[in-house]
């Protein structure tokens, strides 16, 4: 039945389309439909031995972590780096209980802290999939003691899920305020809500850093879910992803596995009392170990790219990419690196759950850290690059964001760390093929049989023919390199022909029609010398 759906649909495209096309643009036959609906290939690795060009960086990122963990005074430390969903590497150093003098092993288990609120986030929108609550519902509509709240202007909207997933619900910041909630019960959490909160800003306008908010989330779980939140995560999200390490009851992990946690103070390692888990947890009273974390990154990297296929869960592939891209922007920030002098970009904000970035030397990065007093942690992803970095600590606000990037630019130099890269569409390929032959002889019926309605509104057929002779004139014969710049999606690319006088470049966007028609064209001979485009924050380069 699906079948003879499908045929019905494409019949009725190709009729309408027909119907409608203007006079000068060619007809659409049931042919050029199907080849304008079948997908690009997927994006695919440039580089066949990736996996084994970055391993030749373990050693030196294994040597990198253990002098960090030595001069910032992190009694023990974990590191496992993800390639292609899979844990490639895991390094330890040092002790995970000082008194005992027990090391640190693969299978420790360590406190992650706010690394908890990408799993809250997940459960909101596993939830939201299931149609049992909708991101722009109000917060009150779960948790009726928001009702009597009044926002800190007489326009104020009502605070809404997407407002506390994206940190933008006006709350203040409140580290470390949050962290000594944990233990709060939830009838102490009900008498908090109860309370009222001080705003700092209008719900909506601005990115906050509140703990508070990711609280109230795991409230919303509990009352749409009908169980309490730590039963929720477990059942849908954390069996069936085989995380049977991870729990949110400290109670519950073997002691002999356990991470003690400490702070560094007159000079020597002081534990820190373990914090019991509360109402507060689905802000950050997760543990885990590396093994069972890196089954979670990896599930996020592999909502990458966009596909189709079976979506084996347990959240959708679809919804995964929404939590890693940005929902509330923050300020973007440059800097001057101090051990390389070169440019430092940090654009970006908050997802739902993650933090989210563009720096100089990746375009998609996707993190989040945890601190808790004797605790430190982080998770940062590549997406386009399939690579993910994880370290836990045990000292209180250890930070590993440093160490991580420096982790990355180790991968990068060994020339494996390279993102997947868009292959060109059939359309796309037609149309550079047909630049190709206007350039080397043109005609007004090839043009217009490429063209989309507003090519030749935008710029006189005769203009275009005048353009390409001219060209020709300048630069001879010409030849295809058959390479592309790198694509930014399949219907849009840029490339080089190589000519007996010189270098043309060629820019061609097609058009959202059925079939795909080109709607931007330009043809250009390079001048010698010139400057191309940065790739990154470098300067631009001569060729």
């Amino acid at each position: 039945m699906r079948a003879i759906w499908a045929l019905i649909l494409t019949a009725a495209i190709v009729f309408v389309l027909v119907a409608q096309r203007p006079a000068d643009t060619p007809a659409v036959t049931a042919d050029t439909t199907a080849a304008a609906l079948a997908l690009a290939p997927a994006p695919a690795f440039p580089v066949t031995d990736r996996r084994d060009r970055m391993a030749t960086a373990f050693a030196a990122i294994d040597r990198r972590m253990a002098d960090y963990a030595t001069t910032e005074h992190i009694p023990g430390l974990i590191w496992g780096i993800v390639i292609d969903e899979e844990l490639a590497h895991v390094g330890v150093s040092g002790l995970s209980d000082v008194e005992r003098k027990a090391p640190v092993t693969p299978e420790s288990i360590f406190r992650i802290a706010s690394m908890t609120k990408s799993f809250t986030a997940m459960a909101i929108l596993k939830l939201r999939d299931e149609g049992r609550l909708s991101l722009d519902d109000p917060a009150e509509r779960y948790v009726p003691e928001l009702r009597q709240w009044r926002g800190p202007t007489d326009d104020a909207p009502r605070i809404t899920l997407r407002h506390l997933l994206s940190h933008s619900a006006g709350f203040p910041e409140d580290n470390p305020w949050g962290d000594q909630q944990l233990a709060v019960t939830d009838d102490e959490f009900t008498a908090m809500l109860a309370r009222g909160m001080s705003f700092s800003t209008a719900p909506g306008t601005a990115y906050e850093y509140s703990n508070y908010g990711f609280a109230i989330l795991g409230r919303v779980i509990s009352r749409v879910a009908g169980v309490p939140y730590r039963q929720y995560i477990q059942r849908e999200i954390l069996d069936p992803l085989g995380m049977t390490a991870t729990t949110l009851e400290p109670a519950r992990v073997n002691d002999a596995l356990r991470a003690r946690g400490y702070r560094w103070e007159d000079a020597q390692w002081k534990e820190e009392p373990p914090l019991p888990d509360g109402a507060f947890g689905a802000m950050g009273g997760m543990l885990t170990s590396m093994s069972d974390l890196s089954r979670y990154v990896a599930t996020l990297l592999s909502a990458w790219p966009a596909r189709s296929g079976t979506d084996i869960g347990p959240v959708r592939r679809a919804s995964l990419r929404e939590m890693q891209q940005v929902a509330r922007t923050r300020l973007a920030s440059v800097t001057i690196a101090p051990t390389t002098g070169t440019l430092q970009l940090f654009s970006g904000g908050y997802g739902y759950g993650l933090r989210i970035s563009q720096t100089c030397d990746f375009g998609h990065v996707v993190a989040h850290g945890g601190g808790l007093p004797g605790f430190g942690s982080v998770m940062q992803w590549l997406p386009d690059y399939g690579v993910g970095i994880i370290v836990f600590g045990n000292r209180t606000y250890a930070g590993f964001g440093g160490v991580a990037n420096e982790a990355f630019a180790a991968l990068a130099s060994t020339g494996g760390l390279v993102p997947r890269q868009f292959a060109p569409s059939p359309a796309l390929q037609h149309a550079r093929s047909e630049v190709l032959a206007l350039l080397e002889g043109w005609r007004d019926d090839r043009a217009q049989a490429l063209a989309a309605v507003n090519l030749f509104r935008d710029r006189a057929i005769e203009r275009r023919r005048a353009e390409f002779v001219a060209l020709h004139d300048a630069v001879g014969s010409c030849r295809d390199t058959g390479a592309y710049l790198p694509l930014e999606n399949p219907l849009r690319g840029v490339w080089t022909l190589e000519c007996q006088r010189g270098t043309v470049r060629a820019e061609v966007t097609l058009a959202p029609t059925v079939p795909p028609l080109v709607q931007h064209l330009e043809v250009a001979q390079v001048p010698p010398g010139s400057v191309q485009p940065a790739p990154t924050c470098a300067a631009p380069t001569r060729p």
